[in-house]
C-alpha cells in the first residue's frame, strides 16, 4: 500500500504540475478548467483506492491514520497553493472524507462499547453467583484497602471493558480519545442505571445477591478513582482531564451505602419481629410464656446466623465487622431492656430468663468468633475475646451482665453499683432499683440497699 500516502500524493502533484507546465502553459484560467474537469475524478480515485482501504479498524490503528490526514491536508494545500482547487476548503474532499473517517470510527467504537456493556449487565446470571465453581477470579483485591472482596462476574467483565475502553483511547487522537473516554464513563453509570432495577426485589430482601451488588458499587467506586492515576498520563495531550471520573466515585460509594443500610434496616426489622414474639420476656415461669420467649431467642439466633454466613463470605471484612456490630448492638439493648422492664419476677423466672441469655450467647459463639481478630488455629471465647466483643458491642456487655446479675444476692449487686462496675455495663441508677424492686421482696436489706444505690451516683 501507499502507507501514509504522501509518495501517491507526489505522483498526482508531479502529474498536475506536468498539465499545468505543458498543457495549460501556465495559464490560471486554463489551469482552474482543468481542474474542474479532473478533481472530482481524481479524488474519488484516491478515495476508493487509498483511503477507505486505510481506514483503520482498531484504536491501536488510528495513530498511524493520523498521518494519513495529515498528508492528505498537505496534499490538498499544495493543490491550494497551485490554484488547482479552491482556497475556501470547498473542494477539501479528501480531507472532509478523512476527518469524517475519524468521527464515524469513534462513535462506532462508543456504541459497541455500550451494547457490550449492556448486554453484560443484562445476561448476567444474580440468582445464584456463588455457586459458580469458577468464581475465585469474582474475589478482588481493593485497591484502596488491604482487603478482597467478592464482586458479580458483571462488575468484573464491565470494569474490563472499561479498562480497554482507556487503553484504546491512550492509543488515539484526541477526538478519538474523547469518545472512548465518554464510552468508558457511559458504561460505569449503565451499571447504575440498569442493576439496581433489574435487582430490585433482591435488594428489598435480605439476600447475597444485595450484598454482591453492594460490593460491586464499592470495588467500581475505588477502581474509578484509580483511573485517573493509571491513565491520564498516557492520554493524548489536552484530554487529561477527561480520565478523571472522581464525580462518579462518590456516586457509586453512596450506592454501596444505601444498599448495606438497607440490608442492615431489613435485618433490625426481621431481629425487632422476632423479639416481639417474646412479649416482654414476662412470666417465663409458666411454659406457655417460656415456649414463645425461647422460640423467640432462637428466632433471633437462626436470623443472625443466616446473616453471619451470608456477609462474611461475601463483604469485605472490615465491613462485614461494622455491619455486624450495627445489627448486633440493638439486638442485645433491646433485649435487655425488655427483661429489665419486667416489675415482677418469681425466683423461677430469674432462672428461665437466665438460662434465655445463656441460650443466645451459646449459640452465636460462631459468629462472635467471626468478629474478633484471632491468631490462634483453636478458636474459643475467651476472656480477651470477650473484651474486644465488649468494647465493640457496649449493649453486649450489659447483656452478659445482666445474666450474672439475675443469680446475685441483694449485697453482691449493690456492692457491684457501688464499685462502679454495672455502671460500667451501661446499667442506670434507675434501671438498678427496678431491677432489686422486681427481683427482691420489699424488706428493711432492700430499702437500705436502694438507698444506697440513690446515694451512689453512676
Amino acid at each position: 500500500g501507499y502507507k501514509d500516502g504522501s509518495v501517491l500524493y507526489s505522483r498526482i502533484i508531479d502529474v498536475i504540475k506536468f498539465a499545468r507546465k505543458f498543457i495549460c502553459v501556465e495559464n490560471i484560467t486554463w489551469t482552474q478548467s482543468f481542474a474542474k474537469l479532473t478533481w472530482s475524478r481524481i479524488s474519488d480515485l484516491v478515495i476508493t483506492h487509498f483511503l477507505s482501504e486505510a481506514v483503520p479498524d482498531e484504536a491501536s490503528k488510528l495513530i498511524g491514520f493520523q498521518d494519513v490526514i495529515r498528508s492528505t491536508t498537505e496534499f490538498e494545500n499544495t493543490l491550494r497553493g497551485m490554484m488547482f482547487i479552491s482556497p475556501d476548503r470547498k473542494d477539501g474532499k479528501l480531507t472532509q472524507f478523512v476527518d469524517d473517517v475519524e468521527v464515524h470510527f469513534a462513535v462506532r467504537k462508543r456504541n459497541e462499547i455500550l451494547v457490550k456493556a449492556r448486554y453484560i449487565l443484562v445476561q448476567y446470571d444474580y440468582k445464584n453467583p456463588l455457586a459458580s465453581d469458577d468464581h475465585g477470579d469474582s474475589v478482588v483485591d481493593l485497591l484502596f484497602q488491604p482487603e478482597k472482596c467478592f464482586i458479580s462476574k458483571s462488575a468484573l467483565q464491565l470494569m474490563k471493558l472499561v479498562h480497554g475502553a482507556l487503553k484504546d483511547a491512550c492509543l488515539s487522537s484526541a477526538r478519538v480519545a474523547k469518545e472512548f473516554c465518554y464510552a468508558a464513563r457511559d458504561a460505569l453509570l449503565l451499571y447504575k442505571a440498569i442493576v439496581p432495577v433489574q435487582l430490585e426485589k433482591q435488594l428489598n430482601s435480605i439476600s447475597p445477591v444485595a450484598a454482591i451488588i453492594h460490593n460491586d458499587f464499592y470495588h467500581l467506586s475505588q477502581e474509578i478513582l484509580g483511573l485517573a492515576f493509571e491513565y491520564r498520563a498516557d492520554f493524548p495531550s489536552g484530554q487529561q482531564k477527561l480520565v478523571v471520573f472522581v464525580d462518579l466515585a462518590p456516586i457509586f460509594s453512596q450506592m454501596a451505602d444505601g444498599i448495606l443500610r438497607r440490608q442492615i434496616q431489613l435485618a433490625a426489622a426481621n431481629l425487632s419481629e422476632a423479639i416481639d414474639g417474646a412479649d416482654g420476656f414476662q412470666n417465663t415461669h409458666q411454659s406457655q410464656h417460656c415456649e414463645s420467649a425461647k422460640f423467640s431467642i432462637e428466632q433471633v439466633v437462626f436470623i443472625l446466623e443466616k446473616i453471619h454466613i451470608m456477609w462474611e463470605s461475601v463483604l469485605p471484612r472490615s465491613i462485614y465487622r461494622r455491619s455486624m456490630f450495627h445489627v448486633l448492638g440493638p439486638v442485645f439493648s433491646r433485649i435487655t431492656k425488655d427483661m429489665l422492664l419486667i416489675d415482677d419476677m418469681a425466683a423461677e423466672e430469674t432462672l428461665q430468663l437466665q438460662g434465655l441469655i445463656h441460650l443466645a450467647l451459646e449459640n452465636l459463639s460462631s459468629l462472635f468468633l467471626s468478629l474478633v481478630e484471632n491468631d490462634d488455629d483453636e478458636k474459643f471465647l475467651d476472656h480477651h475475646t470477650w473484651v474486644q466483643l465488649d468494647e465493640s458491642i457496649p449493649s453486649l456487655k450489659k447483656f452478659r451482665k445482666l445474666a450474672e446479675l439475675l443469680d446475685m444476692s441483694l449485697k453482691s449487686i449493690t456492692a457491684a453499683w457501688e464499685s462502679g462496675e454495672l455502671a460500667n455495663c451501661g446499667f442506670t441508677s434507675s434501671e438498678m432499683r427496678n431491677f432489686i424492686k422486681a427481683i427482691f421482696a420489699d424488706s428493711p436489706l432492700r430499702k437500705e440497699c436502694l438507698g444506697w444505690i440513690v446515694a451512689t451516683p453512676a
